[in-house]
């Protein structure tokens, strides 16, 4: 048996079909699924059937079509809820236009819909649609709320698509799709039983009460770190800055929106965690003063003394070994990535550091994507593309967890209860 069948041998997948002319794909992907192991069952839309008969999907699945919401199984049990509850994985492919504005709005309007919106599985969408659907901003507002409710999106690739134009819109080939569904069993499960602390955001340190110094952090990349540790069944502290984003939910938020309230939420969480992963942007400075009243305006220079901020990650860096966390800290540089982030790693006891380059051509603040590279005591471990943030969050937990894994073999092969026992 091959590690791929192991992964979705049965395993209960649910795969929802909208109307779409790449609906033809889907024939393919719920062939590709049956051979390796799982048990498919096919959901559609009116429309998606205009495309693709449920014949066709019944006869490779042996199974029926769930095409009414109205629709009783063989127990006189509601079809759709059946297939919501015992589902391992839901897959929306092709998903048009229509089919994720309707989910981020939580409207329940036929059966695959419903299926999802009642369900409990995770959910995979692989959106398909014209070049200009995809990027009108009302699509990538839905999109960005589908992630926010954890939902993996895989996104559509460039191609020719069916208008006849070229761009981006056209569904991601069944393979990948494939890959993506059997990353999600192969990884569920994997931060099981460990407490997962991250901080994200900028810090804003006050200078009187309306005005502050801060960074353009958004916290999207802390966010989406956070979001897949808990889709790999870690439990999640999130220590959230100044965030242009909303925290995933399944997770505990502490607000700390100045170094002072973040060190002091670090500090208090870190004993108790087993992996601390420091994305915030902290501020390295903060006015000596704020003033209580705001500051006027009287056409003369305005003098203000900045005082360095804690050093949050090289504290919990100087903590004995068998109390402070595996720590993962970030480097954001304008130049000398390498020798800069060589030099964090090693003056603030860090075992990972994840470096990127700000102000150049991979900007990543404030952007859905990033570029980073990560940095363990023999240099540079990884050699990634620009990647949306949450699949940088995925590799990164990928090679985080194996390090981790490592650490403990290295050291005495107690469980993570046992060494929260021992820092209590």
């Amino acid at each position: 048996m091959t590690e791929s069948l192991g992964a979705l041998a049965g395993r209960r997948i649910v795969v929802g079909v909208s109307g779409s002319i790449a609906a033809y794909k889907s024939v393919q992907l719920v062939r590709l699924l049956g051979e390796r192991g799982a048990v498919v069952d096919v959901a559609m839309t009116a429309a998606a059937t205009r495309f693709v008969g449920p014949l066709t999907f019944a006869s490779l699945t042996h199974r029926p079509v769930v095409d009414d919401v109205f629709e009783l199984d063989g127990d006189q049990q509601i079809a759709h809820i059946e297939l919501a509850e015992a589902a391992d994985a839901i897959v929306l492919a092709p998903a048009t236009a229509n089919l994720v504005g309707e989910l981020a709005a939580g409207l329940v309007v036929d059966a695959v819909t419903a299926i999802a919106c009642a369900s409990r599985a995770p959910v995979i969408v692989a959106p398909a649609m014209d070049a200009g659907m995809w990027t009108h901003p009302a699509t990538q507002r839905n999109v960005a709320t589908l992630r926010e409710f954890g939902y993996l999106v895989i996104e559509p690739e460039v191609g020719e698509l069916a208008s006849g134009l070229t761009g981006i819109g056209r569904l991601a080939e069944p393979g990948t799709i494939i890959e993506a569904v059997e990353h999600l069993f192969q990884r569920a499960g994997a931060l099981e039983g460990l407490h997962v602390v991250v901080s994200a955001g900028g810090t804003r340190e006050p200078l009187d009460p309306v005005r502050f110094i801060g960074n353009r952090s958004s916290g999207k990349m802390g966010a989406a770190i956070a979001e897949a540790a808990r889709d790999r069944g870690a439990a999640v502290t999130l220590i959230a800055g100044a965030m242009s984003v909303t925290p995933p939910r399944g997770v505990t938020v502490v607000e700390a929106t100045t170094a002072q309230a973040m060190r002091e939420a670090v500090i208090r969480v870190a004993p108790q965690a087993d992996i601390l992963v420091m994305a915030a942007a902290v501020a390295d400075f903060a006015p000596a003063r704020a003033s209580q009243r705001k500051i006027k305006r009287s056409g003369e220079t305005l003098q203000i003394e900045l005082v360095p901020n804690p050093d949050i990650v090289a504290e919990v860096g100087e903590m004995p070994r068998d109390v402070r966390p595996f720590l993962i800290g970030f480097a954001a540089e304008s130049n000398d990535l390498e020798a800069n982030a060589a030099a964090k790693l090693r003056d603030k006891g860090l075992d990972l550091i994840v470096g990127n380059v700000v102000g150049g051509p991979f900007d990543a603040i404030g952007s859905d994507e990033n570029k980073v590279t990560v940095f363990g005591a023999e240099g540079a471990l990884t050699d990634w593309p620009m990647l949306p943030k949450r699949q940088v969050a995925e590799r990164l937990w990928d090679l985080i967890g194996d390090r981790y894994r490592r650490a403990n073999e290295a050291d005495d092969g107690a469980s993570a209860g046992e060494r929260r026992r021992r820092r209590s």
